[in-house]
């Protein structure tokens, strides 16, 4: 099977197309046939040999403890070295495919769609009629944010540049601000969460715009979130944030909340947004350009 792998040469690490043979899954894994895999910061911030966790494919083998899948269910959700035509999943990070929902539609999910769900249901506590801040609202987190806040029932404030104001607008949110043109930090607006993807603002200046019981979640990968921890960290000589509270999360990949994901994209609450899509031997191409951080919505790798 072709599998995009990280190479060292002596020009540095390269991401190159290579045969392999197809995985044999443990007893508690599948094997799909990949039909989409999305790319995310991780892909090249940890520089794995084998990039790739977001997929939606067809089951063609499954371990001996599996039983809730079969070969040949469509599903979606985490997988190991998903840049590749087969890769190898634990069933427990899969979930059906709905029908309705195109395997773009799905790979597009998993981190970025799990982060915003889990952010503003689990960490913020989001409810009705609450005002959210998204720092990041047109990436691949934000969006998801976005539709997800706007369906609780929020009133969505959106960060983003200023060629994706009316993008992001076009997502449903109530206000739009361009931080080429204004600071959020200064905003005159006190809001109850704010959900920040991007990590360029320190946590005494996003202090000011929360209300006394506002609270804040930092999203993204392991070494933004070790920055955000040590900006924490310096700053507990200050009071306790006047009850305001600043969390962290990493996504976790689970049947229960991609299920959820999948009703709400089914009920049409929710669109994955789809930025580009590259063929799987385009797959070095596909992560630079994620990598250039200013690619609005997700990046697919389609397989034929």
């Amino acid at each position: 099977m072709k599998t995009a792998i990280y190479s060292k040469t002596k020009s540095g690490t390269v991401l190159e197309l290579k045969n392999l043979e197809q995985p044999v899954p443990k007893d508690n894994e599948v094997v799909l046939r990949v039909r989409a895999a999305s790319v995310n910061p991780l892909d090249w911030r940890m520089k794995e040999k084998r990039p790739g966790v977001d997929v939606a494919g067809e089951i063609v083998a499954v371990g001996r403890a599996v039983t809730q899948f079969k070969p040949g269910d469509p599903v979606f959700g985490g997988a190991k070295g998903a840049f590749a035509e087969f890769a190898c999943a634990s069933a427990a990070k899969l979930a059906p495919k709905p029908e309705s929902v195109s395997f773009e539609q799905a790979a597009a999910v998993p981190i970025a769609g799990l982060t915003a769900l889990q952010a503003l249901r689990d960490k913020g506590h989001l409810r009705p009629g609450q005002k959210v801040l998204i720092n990041g609202a047109a990436g691949g987190v934000g969006t998801f944010a976005v539709q997800i806040a706007k369906s609780f029932g929020a009133n969505v404030t959106g960060v983003c540049s200023t060629r994706n104001v009316e993008f992001v607008r076009s997502l449903g949110a109530d206000r739009v601000i361009d931080y080429t043109r204004e600071d959020f930090t200064r905003d005159s607006e006190r809001y109850d969460l704010l959900l920040d993807n991007v990590g360029n603002r320190t946590l005494w200046a996003m202090k000011h715009v929360l209300n006394p019981n506002g609270r804040c979640v930092m999203t993204g990968a392991p070494k933004e979130l070790w920055r955000a921890l040590l900006r924490v960290l310096k700053g507990l000589v200050w009071p306790p944030f006047l009850r305001q509270k600043f969390k962290f999360l990493i996504a976790n990949i689970n049947r229960d909340d991609l299920t959820t994901f999948g009703e709400l994209i089914e009920a049409r609450k929710v669109i994955p947004m789809i930025d580009r899509r590259y063929p799987l031997a385009q797959a070095a191409d596909a992560i630079n350009y994620v990598e250039e951080g200013h690619a609005p919505a997700k990046v697919l790798i389609t397989v034929p």
